[in-house]
């Protein structure tokens, strides 16, 4: 495929793939059968921009890659076993163990190595650029391709201009067509480079044509003269040539090469070993800690007698851990777009077995630091030191953080720009805080349903709960007793309806999740023709 830049090579090869997002007009056929999910999981893909995980070494990625799209047909020690003749094969033994985001020729490796394993030992793929063109950003390959008809081995050539086609044929017959229709080289020169001039709109001799009219000349030769041949031979050899044995009917199994249970299993372990990098860096680990140090040491030892000081912690628990893991989550989606789009276009797995990996690996990396900062900030600040209430501290707070980190899944796979999402998250986020019976007790009807969607009120509400009993006093003005539930930060919120808030957000974590769930079903979907 020869053309210059923003011809249409890229988009063709995307179309073709099944990877070119909307509605594409015709049908597409591979080796005579028409274009389907298992024929499209047979094709090897790479892609011009690099897209792995960078913290997984070369061998872990083509690893995960042959579990996830070699067929259960093979035991694992054969899938690994084609992993590891995939790295003989590119020659990457002295880099296997390097983790691909440290150099970019690592990048490239694991990209042509995932793509490798889509075909390794199943067919022969050959290469059919002359080598002038090969070296050129303006030639694409389309290994193996040959031309339908006769018994001429040349290569298929695809001249591309402006997303028109100039010439489609025996690459041996390209120089005999353009000479035919008044188009030769002046002197001896590189085929390619001149079928390159010609998309250029660059003539050969010294006729000074305008290359706009030189392309239309062109286009309208090849409909003149080509375009009803090629497409009677497509539409004769369409449905009538059978797939090579080994490369299509070996693959009879079903739309999944791998069950649901060992998809989750591998994208499990393939994220937990990706993200604890991210999850415990020490800048966050640091970050968690000097918080909790600096609130454990502003609340020193507050007991019941400063009870709005007590109040004033708890709200910071539900605002501090409404934000922090909200904005971690944003990320996620965003950051591992292309990613899954890759991945899912390529049918390597379900958008199901995915998303639960990614939730289920998520649980103990996003409650570890969580649980660490209560356990610092709960006995520095004097809280109720029976082990009951310390426990309802923590379940209240760990159910705040996951219900916060699904509200930012979903916002970053509603939105799926980081920047729109971090503002749109803070917006939210802010207006359940101010709404959620701190800061402001006397709230207008019209405006106080905020309430009973935010998820600081729920969270706030339960950590009352979890370190104040209704009949509960404490010592107020005048040496008097008064109701701790009387005391104007809490009769607002209110120590009652404890299950009723653990329900409410327990409604919203599978709501948010459900949310983005929807939401990540449109990435990577194949390309529909018609």
């Amino acid at each position: 495929m020869l053309g210059p830049s923003g011809s249409g090579k890229t988009t063709l090869i995307t179309a073709l793939g099944g990877r070119l997002r909307g509605q594409i007009a015709g049908t597409i056929y591979y080796n005579g059968e028409p274009f389907s999910s298992t024929i499209k999981r047979n094709i090897g893909f790479v892609t011009q921009d690099d897209v792995l995980y960078p913290h997984l070494t070369v061998a872990e990625t083509l690893l995960f890659t042959a579990l996830l799209r070699l067929p259960n047909t093979l035991p694992k020690h054969e899938k690994i076993a084609q992993s590891d003749a995939v790295i003989s094969e590119l020659g990457l033994a002295k880099i296997k163990n390097s983790v691909v985001g440290a150099e970019e020729g690592e990048y490239w490796a694991g990209d042509v190595g995932e793509s490798e394993l889509d075909f390794f030992g199943r067919a022969d793929f050959g290469a059919g650029l002359d080598d002038g063109a090969a070296d050129s950003d303006d030639a694409v390959g389309s290994g193996g391709g040959r031309e339908d008809g006769g018994d001429d081995d040349s290569p298929a050539v695809l001249l591309l201009s402006e997303g028109n086609v100039l010439y489609f044929g025996k690459g041996a017959e390209a120089m005999d067509y353009f000479s035919g229709i008044g188009y030769s080289p002046s002197v001896v020169m590189n085929p390619s480079d001149f079928l390159l001039d010609l998309a250029n709109g660059v003539s050969s001799d010294d006729s000074r044509e305008d290359p706009t009219m030189l392309k239309h000349a062109l286009v309208s030769a090849f409909k003149n003269n080509l375009a009803e041949t090629v497409k009677a031979e497509v539409q004769e050899t369409g449905g009538s040539r059978r797939p090579p044995v080994g490369v299509v009917e070996d693959k009879e199994f079903g739309r999944w090469t791998t069950t649901w249970w060992q998809q989750f299993r591998v994208l499990l372990r393939r994220g937990v070993k990706e993200r604890k990098h991210n999850s415990f860096s020490g800048l966050k680990i640091g970050q968690v800690l000097v918080v909790a140090f600096l609130s454990g040491f502003l609340w020193w030892q507050s007991d019941i007698s400063h009870l709005q000081d007590q109040i004033g912690l708890l709200f910071f628990y539900s605002g501090f851990w409404g934000f922090f893991p909200l904005f971690e989550a944003i990320f996620t989606f965003p950051q591992e777009r292309m990613m899954l789009e890759k991945e899912r276009s390529s049918g390597m797995y379900r958008l199901s077995s995915y998303f639960m990996a990614r939730i289920v690996g998520d649980l103990p990396i996003e409650l570890v630091l969580p649980t660490i900062f209560v356990s610092i900030t709960y006995w520095m600040a004097g809280l109720k030191p029976a082990a009951a209430n310390f426990c309802r501290t923590l379940f209240s707070l760990l159910l705040t953080v996951l219900v916060s980190q699904g509200l930012g899944l979903a916002l970053g796979a509603v939105v799926m720009d980081q920047k729109s999402a971090t503002t749109l998250g803070s917006v939210v986020m802010l207006s359940f805080l101010l709404a959620g019976g701190y800061y402001v007790q006397q709230v207008p009807a019209f405006i106080s349903w905020i309430k009973y969607v935010s998820i600081s009120h729920y969270a706030y509400k339960l950590l009352l709960g979890s370190q104040f009993d209704t009949g509960e006093t404490y010592s107020c003005s005048g040496n008097r007793t008064c109701l701790v539930g009387d005391f104007p930060s809490i009769k607002v919120v209110g120590l009652d309806a404890q299950v009723v808030s653990v329900g409410a957000l327990v409604v919203m974590l599978v709501g948010y999740r459900l949310v983005a769930y929807v939401a990540l079903m449109r990435i990577g979907v194949t390309t529909s023709t018609g």
